[in-house]
Order: structure tokens, then C-alpha cells, then sequence
């Protein structure tokens, strides 16, 4: 059965429009909204792209939206747990274990307690939760008991200079029989001053800085919600020049893992050719529009900084000059016994855990799972591509790999069409906008693939039109217990590249 029949009850909308009036969301009886998603869940192309609670005068109104990708749609649908209710709801993650990340966040924001599930412990450890009986300093780490096993404890503080983090180890001898990994030292509160803000310029900065080596994914996909709330329709050159940022900043960042991973491995010809190369793709940004990670590129409206035919030029070859190199490196990597050897069978995560834990983007595709926003619900320029998403089914340390030495080379090829329609139809592009009065009592969405994953934004706004609630999802939220279930059976020695392959950000999921 498809999702058509199943969620016959919620709301379809086309992820292009991405707007609809809170009085149209669907309010469902909680054993409906159960039962449709649950349902809607066994489909391998369903899945729940944000689940999130709004406090109000009548309780907490809880949002779920579903990313079909089949059809390309988003259907949405809510229910109600009334002010001080006590009622304990059935647990969609004792169905459904990628549902954990949204109820373990809907416990320990609101105190909604749901029954059998299997590990509703805290997220996030915000500071608006709603218990602070538990704090970090008790947090109820699995235990294993066994005369032959013992704890390794790594962290919170990391012995580099990358956030705070807690990974805890239940090994037998070398061998990883369980990892546990602890975020939420840091949380920010970005959700938060995104709803007391505003000034839509520091909404925009704010954005961008969700997670630095992102800035361009985040900030765009801020501006297309910033965009669908006050009705903008922006030239098709300004959605061709963010797709060109997008793909810079996933070249970039893919040579940068594929360094990393040569790096940890003692592989320092294949490290420094890709310290050079993302200098070069970094260094393009830059000279583009003075920040090397893209920040300030994206805004909603306009630009600061349109492309030109020089700039234009000058990327493309350095581009060139980046596709010669790294094939180069490329060619050495899958040549070297002792690389390989590394990489492969290492750090597996099967398909059908993928799909388990809700994994997307790059380590969805490295498992063979097709998850990637660009073909299933593109935006912007990438609605007039055709983009086949790039696969890898053995779901170890080497395909995570394969998949950026290919995505790179597809990225390298997209720019290039990119700046040729650019050249077509050259329009020109306005300013940024922060001044148009958005949509009042509406719910807005955006999606784009960044190069982790998918990311989704939610924006709601009250009857003056100012923003009301702010949802993030970041990929990492769903993929770092994928990274967990790969480290399994590895010797803890491997737990480095292990986590070098999946490079899931801190900060993306402690907002």
C-alpha cells in the first residue's frame, strides 16, 4: 500500500511552495497520527524529515513532517497533548528506531513521556528542558556487565580543537562491543534566539553559523524559507549562483575528509595533496565573496556579491586544475594495498540499518541507501537538472570514501553546467531583502542537501507575521548513531578512521 491511501488524513504540500496556514495543518487524534505514520514508515521511501513540539495556551501542538520520495511531496499532520496532561503515548520508536532523535527531544523538552520506548534518554540537554533533576553529570550510560569487558572513556573534552563530545566504549580487550556517544555540551540555544530575533540579518548570520563547514548549506536553506514567507520569487540567476556555492562547499569539504582519513592512516602524500586542493576550492570562495567558508554568500532576496565573468572564469579553472590533481590522488588511493586495506571491511553500516536509524545523505549512499534532497525534492536550480545520486553499497569506511572521490568529480561537473546557464540568461539580482512583511500564522518549510545530508528547516509565525518557532535539523541528527553501530566489532583502534569517515558535526546537533 502506498502513502497516498495511508496518509489520506495529512496534508500534501509541494516542498516548492513550502507554505501553508496553521489552520490547515491536520489535527489528528494521537492514535491516528500513530497509526498513519507508522504505517507510512514501513515504506523505504518515507521518512520523517522534522517532528517538533509548540507550546501554547492549550498545551503543547505537536508538527511532523514526512519527506515522500517517490513522489517528491511533504505531507504534514499534528495532534494535541493538552496543558497539564499526564497521559504516557505509545512509542512510534519501539516501531520505528529512527524516530528516537524526535521523541528523546519531545521528553526532554516537554516531559511527554512515551510508553516501551527503548532509549528515551536526553538529546540535547537544553536549557528550557523540562527536567532538570537529570543533568550531564548523571548521564544513565548502557552498562554491560562481564568479567572479560571494561570501559574506555573519551572525552568531553577533545584532545584536538573540535567540540565537546562523550564517547563511551564497552570493550572485550580490543575489540568495541558497544559505543555510546553523549552530545548537548555545548548547546547553544540557536532555535531559540532565532525565535527572539527579529532582525532577519542576524537570523541570516545566525544560520549560517549552525555549523561552520555548512554555512553555505544552512544559509540557503534559511533564505528559501525567508523567501516562501514573504511570498519572493527570486531570477533564476541568483538560485544558479547558490547551487555553485552548494557544490564549492561540497568539493571543499569532501577533498578536506578524504585528507583527513589519508591523515589518520599515515598516508601524508595523500594528506597534503589534499591540503593543497581545498585551499585552492576555498581560496575560490574567498575571492568570490571575501570568506573562505561562504559566509555572508547567501542572503534572502539578493546578494552582496553577484557572480561575474571573470570570477566565473578563474573558477573554473581553478576547478580544472583541482579535477587533474585529485584524480591523481584518486588513482594512488584505490591502487595502494595498504590504503585499501585500511578502508575496507571497516566500520560497516548495512543498508538495512541505514534505513533503521533514518540515516541521510552521504552515509545513507554509502550504504546504498537513495536518500538525497537534489533528486528527490530539489529547489532553486537543481528542479532543471537531472541528478542521479551517486551509490555505494558495502557501507564501510572505503565506500564513505569512494563516495566523496566521486561526488567530488560530479560536483566539479555540475559547476561547470551551472556556469554555462549562468551565461545564457545572465538577470540581475536584487539586493537582499529584510524588510517584506511574511506570511502571518504560517508554517514554512526548506530542504537542501548539504554535503553531510539533507537539511530542514521549520518556521512558523504568529498573527503579526514574526517568527513563533524554529525548527533545525541538521544531518547529523539522525547519522551519529550510525556511527555507533559501525565501530561494533572494531578493533577501538579503528574507532578514529571510523569516525573520520562518517565526520558528523558537534555543534550541528548540540543547537
Amino acid at each position: 500500500m502506498r502513502t497516498e491511501t495511508i496518509l489520506n488524513r495529512w496534508l500534501k504540500v509541494d516542498p516548492r511552495s513550502g507554505r501553508v496556514p496553521l489552520k490547515e495543518i491536520p489535527r489528528l487524534a494521537y492514535s491516528e497520527w500513530y497509526d498513519d505514520l507508522c504505517q507510512c514508515l514501513h515504506e523505504e521511501s518515507c521518512h520523517v524529515a522534522s517532528y517538533f513540539g509548540v507550546p501554547g495556551p492549550e498545551g503543547l501542538w505537536l508538527i511532523c513532517l514526512v519527506m515522500d520520495d517517490l513522489e517528491g511531496s511533504v505531507r504534514i499532520a499534528s495532534y494535541r497533548y493538552g496543558r497539564g496532561e499526564q497521559r504516557v503515548l505509545p512509542s512510534v520508536t519501539a516501531v520505528h528506531p529512527a524516530m528516537h532523535v524526535f521523541e528523546r527531544e519531545i521528553t526532554e523538552n516537554f516531559g511527554v513521556s512515551f510508553a516501551d520506548s527503548p532509549w528515551n534518554k536526553p538529546l540535547r540537554y537544553a536549557h528550557d528542558r523540562a527536567d532538570w533533576l537529570h543533568t550531564m553529570n548523571d548521564y544513565p550510560f548502557y552498562t554491560i556487565e562481564g568479567e572479560a569487558l571494561h570501559e574506555v572513556n573519551v572525552g568531553p573534552i577533545h584532545a584536538g580543537i573540535i567540540e565537546p563530545g562523550c564517547f563511551r566504549f564497552i570493550c572485550n580487550g580490543e575489540q568495541i562491543v558497544h559505543l555510546e556517544i553523549m552530545l548537548g555540551y555545548q548547546h547553544r540555544g540557536v532555535e531559540r534566539l532565532m525565535r527572539e530575533t527579529e532582525n532577519r540579518l542576524r537570523q541570516a548570520v545566525l544560520c549560517e553559523s549552525i555549523a561552520g563547514d555548512s554555512a553555505v548549506a544552512h544559509g540557503t536553506t534559511y533564505a528559501l524559507l525567508a523567501e516562501t514567507l514573504s511570498g519572493q520569487t527570486v531570477p533564476e540567476t541568483l538560485e544558479i549562483e547558490r547551487a555553485i556555492a552548494l557544490e564549492l562547499e561540497r568539493i571543499a569539504i569532501h577533498i578536506a575528509d578524504t585528507g583527513a582519513l589519508c591523515t589518520d592512516i599515515g598516508y601524508q602524500l595523500g594528506q597534503v595533496a589534499c591540503e593543497a586542493l581545498r585551499t585552492i576550492v576555498i581560496n575560490t570562495t574567498q575571492a568570490w565573496c571575501g570568506n573562505r567558508f561562504g559566509k555572508g554568500l547567501i542572503r534572502p532576496g539578493g546578494t552582496y556579491y553577484p557572480l561575474t565573468e571573470s570570477l566565473n572564469e578563474r573558477m573554473l579553472q581553478n576547478l580544472e586544475e583541482v579535477r587533474r590533481r585529485f584524480a591523481e590522488v584518486t588513482a594512488d588511493l584505490l591502487d595502494s594495498a595498504s590504503v585499501l586495506a585500511r578502508f575496507e571491511d571497516c566500520g560497516v553500516l548495512t543498508c538495512s540499518q541505514a534505513l533503521r536509524i533514518g540515516a541521510v545523505g552521504m552515509v545513507a549512499r554509502a550504504s546504498g541507501l537513495k536518500r538525497d534532497v537534489r533528486a528527490t525534492h530539489p529547489t532553486g536550480a537543481y528542479r532543471t537538472m537531472s541528478h542521479e545520486p551517486i551509490l555505494v553499497t558495502e557501507g564501510d569506511v572505503f565506500s564513505r570514501l569512494k563516495i566523496r572521490l566521486e561526488e567530488v568529480m560530479q560536483s566539479i561537473d555540475y559547476v561547470r553546467t551551472f556556469v554555462g546557464r549562468w551565461n545564457e540568461g545572465r538577470e540581475e539580482v536584487a539586493r537582499p531583502d529584510y524588510t517584506s512583511p511574511w506570511a502571518p500564522s504560517s508554517l514554512a518549510f526548506a530542504c537542501q542537501e548539504g554535503w553531510r545530508g539533507e537539511i530542514v528547516h521549520v518556521g512558523m509565525t504568529d498573527e503579526q507575521g514574526r517568527l513563533a518557532a524554529y525548527k533545525i535539523q541538521d544531518p547529523s541528527l539522525h547519522n551519529w548513531m550510525g556511527l555507533a553501530l559501525a565501530v561494533r566489532r572494531e578493533g577501538i583502534s579503528d574507532f578514529p578512521i571510523c569516525n573520520k569517515s562518517f565526520n558528523l558535526s558537534y555543534c550541528g546537533h548540540d543547537l
